[in-house]
C-alpha cells in the first residue's frame, strides 16, 4: 500500500487503534516533524490530547553521529552507558553536550507549544507516532526517555515499518502498532506519494488546533486487558 500522504497514514493507522479512543488517561505523543501529521488524525479520531517530544541526540564530540545519549521534551535524559565508558567521555562533557542541545529542543518547544506547557505522562497511557520506523533510532530514543517519566503503559504506532525493527520494539514496548511492514523495505519515503518534509509552521499549526491540557472523556478499560 502507497500513501497519499502521513494525513491518510495518520486515518488508516487510527483504525487500528481505535480500542483506545474517549480515554482520560491517554496521551498521543508525535515525533517531530513527520510524526506530526500523522499523530493528529489519531488524536481526532481518539478523542485523545497530542503533544509532541522532542528528541535530541546527545553526540560524541568529533563523531557527533555516534550517539552516547539523549535529551528529551519533559527534562528526561538517556545515556549510553556502554559508548560513554568504552570512549572515556566525562561528565561534564556529557553535560556541555546536553546543555547545548538543550537550547534547540526549548527552541522548538517554544516554537510548537506557543506557551502551552507539557502533557504530565506520570501514570498515563502513551502512543508515541512517528511516520515509519526504518532503524528505530529516533523512535528508540524517544521510547527511553518517555519511560523515565513514569508513563504506566507506552506503545509505538507508525503506518509503516522495517519488520525486524518492528520485532526489536516488541521487546521493549507494551505494544506496537503498524498498517504494514514491507518487504523489501527500501526506506519509509518509498511508502508515500507525498513525503515532502513537514515544516515547523505546519507542526505548529497542528498542535494549536490540539488542546494539550484539558480533561477527556471517562475512563475506559485497559485495552492490554482485554
Amino acid at each position: 500500500m502507497i500513501y497519499e500522504d502521513r494525513k491518510e497514514a495518520g486515518k488508516l493507522l487510527a483504525d487500528l487503534l481505535s480500542e483506545f479512543a474517549n480515554r482520560s488517561d491517554l496521551v498521543v505523543l508525535a515525533l517531530p516533524r513527520g510524526g506530526v501529521p500523522v499523530a493528529a488524525e489519531i488524536a481526532k479520531r481518539l478523542n485523545a490530547p497530542l503533544d509532541v517530544f522532542i528528541v535530541r541526540k546527545l553526540g560524541v564530540p568529533g563523531q557527533e553521529e555516534l550517539a552516547m545519549g539523549a535529551i528529551a521534551s519533559g527534562g528526561a535524559r538517556v545515556i549510553n552507558d556502554g559508548i560513554v565508558k568504552t570512549l572515556r567521555i566525562t561528565q561534564s562533557t556529557i553535560d556541555e553536550v546536553a546543555a547545548h542541545e538543550q537550547l534547540e529542543l526549548e527552541r522548538r518547544e517554544r516554537l510548537y507549544r506557543a506557551g502551552k506547557s507539557p502533557h504530565q505522562l506520570n501514570g498515563m497511557q502513551v502512543i508515541l507516532v512517528d511516520d515509519g520506523l526504518a532503524t528505530g533510532a529516533s523512535m528508540r530514543a524517544a521510547m527511553r526517555a518517555v519511560k523515565t517519566l513514569k508513563p504506566a503503559k507506552v506503545y509505538v504506532a507508525v503506518p509503516v515499518a522495517e519488520a525486524e525493527t518492528k520485532s526489536e520494539f516488541l521487546r521493549e514496548v507494551d505494544g506496537i502498532y503498524c498498517t504494514q511492514t514491507p518487504s523489501p523495505f527500501r526506506g519509509v519515503g518509498q511508502w508515500y506519494k507525498d513525503f515532502d518534509q513537514t515544516s515547523d509552521a505546519e507542526v505548529a499549526q497542528l498542535l494549536a488546533g490540539a488542546d494539550i491540557t484539558a480533561p477527556y472523556a471517562k475512563p475506559q478499560p485497559d485495552p492490554s486487558n482485554r
